[in-house]
């Protein structure tokens, strides 16, 4: 991995936000130079791939992932031969089936990716998911043990991994997990444990989500149903939801996760799936979908049954082919979605207030209130760790027991040290990945637990973390940013976590139009003085010093940091730069 280049981009030390501009390294940009040479690509183009590592022999590759290229073994991971002969075997028995989901887009697009299989094989199961607040994260006793007295086969998707006495609990039935949560060193006594991050696992598909694992199972299923000589159902058409499961779940866009997106989104703009279709009108969504919309459209709405609602209705709205009821469930997880913003922007404004007054210099960022809806700690503890670059955790108390959630920053293991927490009794119960973990806390270990969790994080460095850097990857002057360069960049893609959009630095530009837009946004437009002018937005510019800074420039040149974007208003595409950061240009 090259290592980015030691000073500032542009000489940009501190931006208006605060951070240092890190451009390509010179082996970054010589690989881009000679990727140009090698496939006569656009230069922007070559500095994106050359940023991701990409060799110039392996460029075309890059650009048109596929799963005939990028699907993995499914063979590959532990127990999937066994999981999917079991899951075979209820099926031709007409065996009773029940799914036990987690209530988020990767546990409900997981759901939907069994029921909607199991439905073309004309069996119908029984789709179980835990209440947030009564039951919580994860199989449960009672749960488990009610389902295995009225069915033959349980599957557990997106937990289980660390379920033993529920998984216990299950007599009479037999249990499959299809997890993507890290293992611990011992597992459940079911049939198969099926999880790339189980601990005797290589770890090569540690990247995939739950609907990724869901997928490999039914590749594998539909596999063991070639070779009996039966065909399965089509599951390029399922793509579409481990796409969104992908995107929503923040997994990383490398590997088949790449393809999973890019063809799950060719999928979606066929508006076959009348559940996506439903949400996807009622989000307002009216182009072709993007990993953004899956983020930040479409992931949300389907989350808010599980967070402030019901908790099977984005499962059921993924599952359904009956599009009166889709339109129905749409429509309520779109009110949803309203109302969880509410809930959201409240516990926000006191947890960021309390984490600040505390200190946010040290290794971990956290806050804790009485009452706070534990639906929305999740998002809440997102934000938070935005606001400081530092792993942050956010718990919401209710009758002495508190429910928490946690986001981590690239380069810090959140999961194993909330893990390590729970084995040495500092809390109830813990457990995620990298990136983001849940936790359940007694009210007289809360402090004596992030004192620990605070120690474990700093050994592996989340103390020392500055101001995030803002990595570039190069210079565009205004006249170079077309759609069709914008069309082009887009072929590296998708972008999202583990594969951030390009981002590029216009220097040196004259601000020609600045306006602020509703509450906190910022519109401006800007040129380099030679005729070309780019449109520009920047969301939430007015709650730091950037929107100020710009809206009231004087005449003062910048530097302009950000992503370039097509923007289509009554028909016409232009190309929109989303502001990032700005730097006086002196």
């Amino acid at each position: 991995m090259n290592k980015p280049q030691d000073h500032a981009f542009l000489g940009v030390t501190a931006s208006l936000t605060g951070r240092r501009w890190v451009g390509p390294s010179v082996q970054e940009d010589r690989a881009a130079e000679a990727m140009g040479q090698a496939t006569n690509l656009p230069p922007a183009l070559c500095r994106t791939l050359a940023r991701r590592g990409v060799p110039s022999q392996e460029a075309a590759l890059f650009l048109a992932p596929t799963l005939r290229d990028l699907l993995p073994d499914p063979r590959s991971l532990r127990d999937m031969e066994k999981a999917a002969a079991r899951f075979l075997q209820a099926v031709a028995g007409r065996e009773r089936i029940a799914i036990f989901a987690d209530y988020d887009v990767d546990g409900g697009a997981s759901a939907a990716l069994l029921i909607v299989w199991l439905r073309q094989m004309g069996l119908r199961a029984t789709l179980y998911i835990p209440d947030r607040i009564d039951e919580g994260y994860g199989p449960n006793e009672p749960a488990m043990a009610e389902l295995a007295a009225a069915h033959d086969l349980i599957v557990c998707v997106d937990c289980g991994t660390l379920s033993h006495g529920p998984i216990a609990a299950a007599v009479g039935a037999d249990v499959i997990v299809l997890d993507h949560h890290l293992g611990g060193e011992t597992l459940p006594d079911a049939l198969a444990v099926v999880n790339p991050n189980r601990q005797d696992e290589s770890g090569d598909l540690a990247h995939l989500c739950a609907a990724g694992v869901v997928f490999l199972m039914l590749v594998e299923a539909n596999r063991q149903l070639r070779d009996a000589g039966t065909a399965g159902p089509d599951l390029m058409a399922m793509l579409d939801l481990v796409a969104l499961a992908t995107v929503a779940d923040v997994a990383p866009l490398v590997g088949v996760n790449r393809a999973f997106v890019r063809q799950g989104l060719t999928v979606m703009a066929r508006r076959a799936r009348v559940g996506l279709t439903a949400l996807a009108d009622v989000a307002g969504l009216d182009a072709a979908p993007t990993s953004y919309h899956l983020g930040f459209l479409l992931g949300p709405r389907v989350n808010a049954g599980g967070r402030i609602g019901k908790a099977d209705l984005g499962a059921r709205l993924l599952a359904t082919d009956d599009p009166a009821e889709a339109r129905d469930l749409a429509d309520m997880l779109d009110q949803l979605n309203t109302d969880r913003r509410a809930v959201e922007q409240a516990v926000r404004d006191v947890a960021i207030a309390q984490a600040k007054a505390r200190g946010t210099d040290g290794p971990l960022a956290w806050a804790a209130g009485d009452g706070w809806h534990p639906g929305v700690v999740g998002i809440v503890a997102a934000r938070l760790k935005e606001a400081t670059n530092r792993p942050a955790i956010v718990i919401g108390f209710e009758d002495g027991v508190g429910k928490g959630s946690g986001r981590s920053v690239s380069g810090i293991d959140l999961g194993a040290a909330i893990q390590r927490l729970a084995s040495e009794g500092l809390l109830l119960k813990g457990g995620g990945h990298k990136m983001a973990a849940g936790l359940s806390v007694a009210q007289d270990k809360l402090e004596p637990a992030m004192a620990r969790l605070a120690e474990l994080l700093d050994k592996q460095g989340a103390g020392t973390l500055g101001p995030a850097d803002l990595r570039l990857d190069g210079i565009l002057m205004p006249g170079a940013a077309t759609v069709d360069l914008v069309t082009l960049l887009d072929d590296a893609g998708p972008f999202g976590a583990g594969a951030p959009a390009p981002r590029f630095a216009f220097p040196d530009c004259q601000i020609l139009f600045a306006k602020q837009v509703g509450e906190n946004h910022l519109k401006i437009s800007f040129g380099d003085g030679l005729g070309a002018r780019v449109d520009s937005i920047c969301f939430g510019a007015m709650d730091g010093p950037l929107g100020p800074a710009l809206l009231h420039h004087n005449g003062t040149r910048f530097h302009l940091a950000g992503r370039i974007e097509v923007h289509v208003w009554q028909g016409r595409q232009s190309v929109q730069l989303r502001l990032e950061d700005a730097a006086p240009a002196h």
